[in-house]
């Protein structure tokens, strides 16, 4: 009878023992699920309080990993939109999947010459360099910290800090408006050429330089471009998806994006591509001027305005060269920008930049026929890397044939292999410079 009692003690304990355990493991996969449903669907935010505290317990072990692993998948898929091309396991080159990017070609620029997100000027002030004829002030909404510029009255507004426009830079900033039902509300942004932009700011009328204005309760756009006072391009026919909404309820938030490449003038909103002018500026002027502009007209009932433009997060850098113009003005164009795999005619995932820049060149100039010529470093044997550069070619076109459209006839291939250096492969920066491939107007 003792021994059948020690027994059952001896069973019960560990039966406990199993059913605690069971019950942690199933309180942690439950917490642990609803941490993952709360982050990939965003749905149940009326989770009770323990567990809450469980999962706060739980969510450094799972959550952290979790986490890791998605930016890396976010990372490498990022990578593969951004570029154009995919690698494949294939070992022939001419089967790599290549694909086109979407038309959002927008590349801000890399060297930073002003920004201001007015973190630095108190709500209810205006902000430190920054101009104006008429009058804002900074403000936040709602819980936001972010800090806007708020326009309500008629006027131009100058950062200061945008001056003598480099051949090559993007302007970038994000705009905002509530109310756009009871007053025609229009937002400008010009770039001139002036003898001094503080004197520009009360005129309204350029002499030389662009100006785009749109309207967001129509959703409808326009430019102009002027040289010696005179109108020499526009358009008033232009659409605005991103503020096709007469809803005060539903505010209207977007991102402006200006790129200036020599003469060439290209300007988004959003991922939308509004406008491409390859003769915007001329490239005799110094374009030294920036400003925004708001334009308040009452139309209904005789109310006051109640309007608002708000402007933040305003970046000025300076960009890359335009490969258009180089290929198409110069009739050639050098770059270090397409990639290959070691010793390989392998195109890497972050060429296809280059790629649509140079096939879309090519797009829009379809009388022009090309020659690609492969360039190599030294290490090696010289044959090997002859071989090479002219295998880099043929897959330079096979890529813009294949996967952009272009006719094959228009493109001729040669390598010359390390036989044209520009330096002399000294160092690992100088091989680099010399492993390029160069584009040749026929």
């Amino acid at each position: 009878m003792k021994t059948i009692l020690t027994i059952v003690i001896t069973l019960f304990t560990v039966c406990m023992s199993f059913s605690q355990e069971t019950v942690g493991e199933r309180v942690v996969k439950n917490a642990k699920d609803k941490t993952y449903q709360r982050g990939e669907q965003k749905s149940d935010e009326t989770v009770d309080g323990a567990l809450n505290k469980v999962e706060e317990g739980i969510k450094g072990i799972f959550k952290k990993k979790d986490k890791k692993k998605k930016q890396e998948s976010a990372a490498e898929n990022q990578e593969t939109k951004d570029s154009g091309i995919q690698n494949s396991s294939s070992e022939n080159s001419s089967t790599k999947s290549i694909k086109k990017n979407s038309k959002f070609d927008f590349e801000p620029g890399q060297k930073q010459l002003g920004f201001d997100d007015f973190s630095t000027t108190n709500v209810g002030d205006f902000p430190l360099g920054w101009n104006t004829n008429s009058s804002a002030e900074i403000v936040t909404l709602d819980e936001s910290n972010q800090k806007w510029l708020s326009i309500t009255k008629d006027g131009f507004f100058l950062p200061e800090f945008i001056k003598d426009l480099p051949e090559n830079c993007t302007i970038e900033f994000d705009v905002f408006t509530r109310y756009v039902s009871n007053n025609i509300l229009m937002y400008s942004f010009y770039i001139n050429a002036v003898d001094s932009p503080k004197k520009d700011l009360d005129n309204k009328y350029i002499q030389n330089g662009f100006n785009f204005n749109w309207r967001p309760v129509v959703g409808s756009a326009s430019y102009f471009v002027y040289e010696n006072g005179e109108e020499v391009s526009k358009n008033e026919g232009l659409k605005v998806n991103a503020f096709l909404t007469n809803n005060p309820e539903n505010p209207i938030i977007a991102r402006v994006s200006i790129w200036r490449q020599k003469s060439r003038l290209r300007v988004y909103v959003n991922e939308d591509k509004i406008l491409d002018l390859p003769q915007a500026f001329d490239p005799k002027l110094k374009y030294n001027s920036f400003k925004f502009g708001a334009e308040y007209m009452n139309y209904s009932n005789g109310r006051e305005q109640d309007d608002e433009f708000m402007v933040a997060n305003v970046r000025y850098a300076v960009a890359g060269e335009d490969t258009r113009s180089k290929l198409i003005t110069e009739g050639r164009f050098v770059t270090n920008g397409i990639l290959f795999d070691v010793n390989s005619d392998s195109i890497k995932p972050e060429s296809g930049t280059v790629l649509k820049e140079i096939a879309s060149t090519l797009q829009e100039n379809p009388t022009v026929k090309v020659k690609i010529i492969g360039h190599t470093d030294s290490d090696g044997d010289a044959n090997s890397n002859l071989t090479l550069s002219q295998k880099r070619a043929v897959a330079v076109k096979t890529a813009l044939s294949t996967f952009y459209g272009i006719d094959g006839s228009r493109i001729e291939t040669d390598g010359k292999g390390e036989s044209q250096p520009l330096n002399k492969n000294a160092n690992a920066t100088e091989k680099a410079t010399n492993r390029r491939v160069e584009f040749i107007k026929l």
